[in-house]
């Protein structure tokens, strides 16, 4: 099964500091049919403008990816940590029992985003977080950057998932096993791939159930994110 969610589709949010797309239920968007994807519980697409961003509040008990498109993003939490991320980069906060932060675009320019919750297979972990300069830039692969799965050369989560990024050139094809046990979720944010017949989009998504190997390919110079997730969450 393949549920492709157009970027016009999405949830919404827009305001002097910040536009925001939701592919699942968050904050003032509601819809029963996009809850979660297995433990895949947010995906925003995010812009925040200049000198602005996301004040101290709080979290507990999620595992938060953020990945930077372009731009930066400065973080800062009640553990002491602080960070920039910049675009190509990835950084990972496990808020297990509890941690207060931030996130500022303390840049000239907007930033653009993507904010990734996946719920974790454990309560109550000790809080975390970390930033890291992966390969996120080969082209023709997929580069795996975050995974509870025992991948080297990762963040870890904790949970049975991994998130991977794709770039690829013109007529480039790449493939993935997920299995039919497990679910994927797939987000376009350059160009356009096909994947069995659809056309997917710059910030298209793509639910992905019951399907052996994911296999896409690129209609130009394309970037995607893929999550792949157990199922029975």
């Amino acid at each position: 099964m393949l549920d492709y969610r157009p970027f016009n589709s999405l949830g919404q949010f827009n305001y002097d500091w910040l536009a925001a797309r939701y592919h699942f239920s968050f904050s003032d968007y509601f819809d029963q049919s996009r809850m979660n994807w297995g433990p895949l519980r947010v995906w925003n697409d995010d812009t925040i403008q200049a000198q602005s961003g996301f004040p101290t509040h709080g979290h507990r008990d999620m595992e938060i990816i953020t990945y930077v498109r372009k731009g930066a993003i400065s973080h800062a939490d009640s553990l002491g940590n602080k960070g920039r991320t910049e675009a190509g980069q990835v950084q990972v906060m496990s808020a297990g029992s509890g941690i207060q932060h931030s996130e500022m675009n303390l840049e000239y320019d907007p930033t653009t985003l993507f904010q990734i919750w996946i719920m974790p297979n454990q309560r109550g972990l000790k809080p975390r977080w970390e930033t890291r300069n992966l390969p996120t830039d080969e082209n023709g692969r997929f580069i795996p950057l975050v995974s509870g799965q025992g991948i080297p050369d990762t963040m870890p989560i904790a949970q049975d998932a991994s998130l991977y990024v794709a770039h690829l050139a013109a007529g480039q094809t790449v493939e993935h096993a997920i299995g039919k046990d497990r679910l994927g979720y797939l987000v376009g944010f350059n160009g356009m791939v096909e994947v069995d017949g659809i056309q997917i989009n710059n910030r298209d998504g793509l639910a992905i159930k019951d399907l052996d190997v994911l296999k896409l390919t690129a209609k130009g110079d394309a970037s995607v994110l893929l999550a792949d997730l157990p199922a029975g969450i």
